[in-house]
Protein backbone atom coordinates (compact mmCIF):
# COMPACT_ATOMS: atom_id res chain seq x y z
CA UNK A 1 0.00 0.00 0.00
CA UNK A 2 1.81 3.00 -1.27
CA UNK A 3 -1.00 5.54 -1.07
CA UNK A 4 -3.92 6.28 1.19
CA UNK A 5 -6.29 5.78 -1.75
CA UNK A 6 -5.58 2.05 -1.60
CA UNK A 7 -6.92 1.82 1.96
CA UNK A 8 -10.58 2.26 1.00
CA UNK A 9 -10.69 -0.66 -1.48
CA UNK A 10 -8.82 -2.80 1.04
CA UNK A 11 -11.34 -1.97 3.76
CA UNK A 12 -14.25 -2.78 1.42
CA UNK A 13 -12.68 -6.08 0.47
CA UNK A 14 -12.13 -7.01 4.12
CA UNK A 15 -15.72 -6.16 5.03
CA UNK A 16 -17.05 -8.16 2.04
CA UNK A 17 -15.19 -11.27 3.26
CA UNK A 18 -16.76 -10.96 6.72
CA UNK A 19 -13.61 -11.53 8.78
CA UNK A 20 -14.01 -12.80 12.30
CA UNK A 21 -13.44 -10.46 15.24
CA UNK A 22 -9.90 -11.59 15.96
CA UNK A 23 -8.69 -10.80 12.46
CA UNK A 24 -10.52 -7.47 12.50
CA UNK A 25 -8.91 -6.58 15.84
CA UNK A 26 -5.53 -7.52 14.40
CA UNK A 27 -6.06 -5.22 11.40
CA UNK A 28 -7.19 -2.38 13.66
CA UNK A 29 -4.21 -2.88 15.95
CA UNK A 30 -1.84 -2.84 12.97
CA UNK A 31 -3.44 0.33 11.65
CA UNK A 32 -3.21 2.04 15.05
CA UNK A 33 0.45 1.05 15.44
CA UNK A 34 1.22 2.32 11.94
CA UNK A 35 -0.51 5.61 12.73
CA UNK A 36 1.35 5.98 16.03
CA UNK A 37 4.63 5.27 14.25
CA UNK A 38 3.82 7.91 11.66
CA UNK A 39 3.02 10.49 14.36
CA UNK A 40 6.24 9.71 16.23
CA UNK A 41 8.24 10.06 13.01
CA UNK A 42 6.56 13.37 12.25
CA UNK A 43 7.26 14.71 15.76
CA UNK A 44 10.87 13.57 15.50
CA UNK A 45 11.26 15.26 12.12
CA UNK A 46 9.76 18.51 13.38
CA UNK A 47 11.80 18.57 16.60
CA UNK A 48 15.13 17.39 15.17
CA UNK A 49 16.49 20.88 14.33
CA UNK A 50 15.98 21.96 17.93
CA UNK A 51 17.67 18.92 19.41
CA UNK A 52 20.54 19.23 16.94
CA UNK A 53 21.03 22.86 17.96
CA UNK A 54 21.05 21.99 21.65
CA UNK A 55 23.53 19.17 21.03
CA UNK A 56 25.74 21.59 19.13
CA UNK A 57 25.60 24.10 21.99
CA UNK A 58 26.44 21.39 24.51
CA UNK A 59 29.34 20.23 22.37
CA UNK A 60 30.67 23.79 22.01
CA UNK A 61 30.39 24.33 25.77
CA UNK A 62 32.32 21.11 26.43
CA UNK A 63 35.06 22.10 23.99
CA UNK A 64 35.33 25.56 25.56
CA UNK A 65 35.56 24.00 29.01
CA UNK A 66 38.33 21.66 27.89
CA UNK A 67 40.25 24.53 26.31
CA UNK A 68 39.94 26.58 29.49
CA UNK A 69 41.19 23.65 31.56
CA UNK A 70 44.16 23.20 29.22
CA UNK A 71 44.97 26.92 29.47
CA UNK A 72 44.85 26.79 33.27
CA UNK A 73 47.08 23.74 33.28
CA UNK A 74 49.61 25.32 30.92
CA UNK A 75 49.64 28.53 32.99
CA UNK A 76 50.21 26.52 36.16
CA UNK A 77 53.10 24.64 34.52
CA UNK A 78 54.57 27.90 33.23
CA UNK A 79 54.43 29.54 36.66
CA UNK A 80 56.07 26.47 38.22
CA UNK A 81 58.85 26.65 35.65
CA UNK A 82 59.37 30.36 36.31
CA UNK A 83 59.52 29.78 40.06
CA UNK A 84 62.05 26.99 39.64
CA UNK A 85 64.17 29.20 37.36
CA UNK A 86 64.05 32.00 39.93
CA UNK A 87 65.11 29.61 42.68
CA UNK A 88 67.97 28.31 40.54
CA UNK A 89 69.02 31.87 39.77
CA UNK A 90 69.02 32.76 43.44
CA UNK A 91 71.06 29.67 44.32
CA UNK A 92 73.52 30.30 41.49
CA UNK A 93 73.97 33.95 42.42
CA UNK A 94 74.66 33.08 46.06
CA UNK A 95 77.25 30.44 45.31
CA UNK A 96 79.83 32.74 43.62
CA UNK A 97 79.35 35.44 46.21
CA UNK A 98 80.05 32.97 49.00
CA UNK A 99 83.20 31.81 47.26
CA UNK A 100 84.45 35.36 46.79
CA UNK A 101 84.11 36.14 50.46
CA UNK A 102 85.56 32.83 51.54
CA UNK A 103 88.74 33.15 49.54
Amino acid sequence: METVQELIPLARELMAQRPNRKVLKLYVLGGVLAFVGMVIGLVETVCSPFTAASRLRDEEAAVAELQAAQERKSLAIQTLREKSKQQEAVLCSRAPSIRQHAS
